[in-house]
């Protein structure tokens, strides 16, 4: 399985990373430590700091949009304003996971299975679950990232998979999920730590995060596989997001960990982000 992308070096409250043949140097509060490789940040194609404001350098050097596979999935990215790019390598283990585990259930099951992803971005993990052949809702409040997920179907080939691609608020999708009775055999959550809704709904993760995951624990069916729940919000701990998924669950297998930017063996790991997964044991 391809896979693109590398941590090159972390330190300073920074970080380089290569996707394909650009390396690009970006800011990352948690790196605390010293560079391990203070030479190789030389070889930066573009850099990003938000010092006195957003500011890329190098910017020029890029092309407008490039292509990298990253865990078997092919994505476009892009220099944004803000300083991202279009994807977060930190989760490539779960694609893999999902795209897996998707495909074993399958198996197993012997009957179409359906995947949600919730504050889904740009697509990674959709594309990975429908890589696997199941049945997908991709569902994000930005209208400019549902549609940058589907180019990432096209150059997927997976532009006529049955994947179902919504513009909507998380919760207002949920409650009418509810009441149409539509069911999922495995889900993934990203929520913000604040974002807005299709039309301006404000969502905040300490003041909605509950009322989440009450829904998505109604839109599961009864034979489902998997939830996992991601953060990138401070104090979101893995034992924190474990301890959420347990309210729901009380039969079945639950993991947690720090997500991680990673490269060779001799670099330092890199975290950013957290996530846990409660697993159906009696079907996985």
């Amino acid at each position: 399985m391809s896979d693109q992308y590398e941590l090159l070096d972390s330190g300073n409250g920074k970080k380089l990373e290569r996707y394909g043949d650009i390396i690009l140097d970006r800011p990352c509060a948690q790196a605390v430590w010293e560079p391990q490789n203070p030479l190789l940040w030389n070889k930066a194609t573009a850099s990003f700091d938000r010092v006195g404001g957003l500011n890329w350098k190098g910017r020029h050097k890029l092309s407008d949009s490039w292509n990298v596979e990253i865990a078997g999935v092919a994505m476009k990215l892009s220099a944004t304003d803000f300083g991202h790019i279009g994807v977060f390598p930190e989760t490539r283990a779960l694609w893999k996971w999902i795209r897996e585990t998707l495909t074993a259930e399958k198996n197993k099951k012997g009957r179409d299975l359906k995947f949600l992803n919730l504050f889904a971005y740009s697509g990674g993990a959709t594309l990975a679950a429908a890589q696997s052949g199941v049945q997908c809702c991709h569902l994000d409040a930005s209208k400019g990232m549902v549609e940058w997920a589907r180019e990432n179907a096209a150059i997927n080939n997976l532009e006529n998979a049955p994947v179902r691609w919504i513009v909507d608020d998380v919760i207002k999708f949920l409650r009418r999920e509810v009441k149409r009775g539509n069911q999922y055999d495995g889900i993934l959550l990203d929520p913000p730590s604040f974002g807005r809704g299709k039309k301006g709904e404000l969502y905040k993760i300490e003041d909605q995060l509950m009322t989440t995951l009450d829904l998505v624990n109604q839109v599961l069916n009864d034979d489902p596989s998997f939830v996992i729940l991601t953060s990138h919000t401070p104090g979101f701990s893995p034992i924190v997001l474990s301890n959420l998924l347990r309210q729901y669950h009380k039969i079945g297998r639950f993991e947690c960990g720090e997500m991680l930017l990673t490269g060779k063996p001799d670099v330092n790991d890199l975290p950013n982000g957290n996530w846990a997964r409660w697993i159906n044991d009696q079907t996985v």
